[in-house]
C-alpha cells in the first residue's frame, strides 16, 4: 500500500466511524480496523514491505490513523452509550426487589471471635486437611491401638492408613514436625465422628485447638488461667468455669472443662442432663511421648494442649437450645442471632 492508499483508507475509516449510529456498527468497525486480523495491525506487520525512503512518512501516517481512529471511536462509543434508554426492557412501574442484609453464621462467628482472643495471647492461627493419616490422628497422639477411638463404629476410615480427622489435633502434630519450638497456635476446622446426633451432637462438627509449647517452664495454671481468661472473653464476666480431672491419651495430667450451661444457668435441665455444666474442651500437659513422636526432646520443652467444641460454646454465647439449629440453615433462625 502506497502513502496515498494509506492516506485514504485513514479518511474513510473516519468517515465510517461518524456515519455509524449503533454501538453494534461501531464494534464492527473497531474488529475491521483494530482487531487482531484488522487492517491497522497488518499494516503495521507490512511495515518491513515499505520502501526504506518511504517508511518514516509511512510509520507517521500510520500512527496518525491509528491514534484519531481510537479517540473517535471511543468518544462516539461513549456518546451512543449515554443515549441509551438504561430502562429499555423492563417495566420500570414494577416494585423492586428486597433482598435482606445477611448476617454472619454463628459458627462462622465463634472461630474468629476465639482467634482474635487467642492472637491477644501469642497464639496463632494454623490449618491442616480434613483427611488425615492414621499416624497424625492417633499415633502420634499417643492413641493405643486398643482404644475405642480407633474402632470402625466410632471413626470413619477409608483404609488402614487414612481417616476423617477426629479431632483438629492432628494440625498440633503436623506443625511440631515442622517447627522447632517454642509454639504458640490454635487450629479451627471440621471434625468427624460415627455420633450418634442428638440436643449436643452431631457426626459433623467443628473444633478449635491450642498448644503451646516452649523451653522455658509451662505449667497447669498457665493453662487455667488462659482458658479463664477466654471463657471471660467470650461469655462475659459471669460465666461460671470448672476443671475436672480426666484422662487423655496425649496429655498427662489431664482435665476437662465446663461452663455453666446456657438454658438453666447452672439449675439443671434436659440440655446439661440436669447436671448445671456444659462440657466445652478437654485439656492438659502435653505427654512426653508425643514429644518423642514429633521429635522433641521431652526433657526440654514444655507445654499444654487445649480442644473445644465451636458448636457448643455458640450454643452457650446465642442462647441455642439443640445443635441441629445450626445445620438446619433456617433464615427465619439465623436472622435472630445477627
Amino acid at each position: 500500500m502506497t502513502l496515498q492508499e494509506l492516506q485514504q483508507e485513514h479518511t474513510a475509516s473516519i468517515a465510517a466511524l461518524e456515519a455509524a449510529q449503533s454501538l453494534e456498527a461501531l464494534d464492527a468497525l473497531r474488529v475491521k480496523y483494530l482487531g487482531r486480523n484488522g487492517l491497522l495491525p497488518g499494516l503495521v506487520k507490512q511495515m518491513k514491505d515499505v520502501p526504506a525512503a518511504d517508511r518514516p512518512a509511512f510509520g507517521k501516517e500510520l500512527g496518525a490513523w491509528r491514534g484519531e481512529f481510537e479517540a473517535q471511536l471511543n468518544a462516539k462509543t461513549a456518546a451512543l452509550q449515554a443515549n441509551e434508554t438504561p430502562t429499555a426492557g423492563f417495566d420500570v412501574s414494577l416494585p423492586g426487589r428486597w433482598h435482606a442484609e445477611g448476617v454472619i453464621h454463628p459458627v462462622s462467628r465463634v472461630i474468629e471471635e476465639t482467634a482474635e482472643i487467642f492472637h491477644r495471647l501469642g497464639f496463632t492461627v494454623a490449618d491442616g486437611p480434613d483427611i488425615e493419616t492414621k499416624f497424625n490422628n492417633f499415633t502420634a497422639l499417643n492413641t493405643a491401638p486398643h482404644h475405642p477411638s480407633m474402632d470402625p463404629s466410632d471413626t470413619f476410615w477409608f483404609d488402614v492408613e487414612t481417616v476423617l480427622r477426629t479431632q483438629t489435633s492432628p494440625v498440633q502434630i503436623r506443625t511440631m514436625l515442622d517447627n522447632p519450638p517454642p509454639v504458640r497456635i490454635i487450629n479451627p476446622g471440621r471434625c468427624y465422628r460415627r455420633d450418634t446426633t442428638d440436643a449436643t451432637h452431631s457426626a459433623n462438627f467443628h473444633q478449635i485447638e491450642g498448644l503451646y509449647v516452649d523451653v522455658k517452664p509451662v505449667s497447669l495454671a498457665d493453662l487455667k488461667s488462659t482458658l479463664a481468661y477466654f471463657a471471660r472473653e467470650m461469655m462475659g464476666p459471669d460465666i461460671g468455669v470448672r476443671f475436672r480431672p480426666h484422662f487423655f491419651p496425649f496429655t498427662e495430667p489431664s482435665v476437662e472443662v465446663d461452663f455453666t450451661c446456657h438454658v438453666c444457668k447452672g439449675k439443671g435441665c434436659r440440655v446439661c442432663k440436669n447436671s448445671g455444666w456444659i462440657e466445652i474442651a478437654g485439656a492438659g500437659m502435653v505427654d512426653p511421648r508425643v514429644y518423642k513422636h514429633v521429635g522433641y526432646d521431652p526433657d526440654a520443652v514444655y507445654g499444654y494442649a487445649f480442644g473445644m467444641g465451636v458448636e457448643r460454646i455458640a450454643m452457650i454465647k446465642y442462647g441455642i437450645p439443640d445443635i441441629r439449629f445450626l445445620y438446619e440453615n433456617d433464615i427465619r433462625f439465623l436472622s435472630q442471632l445477627g
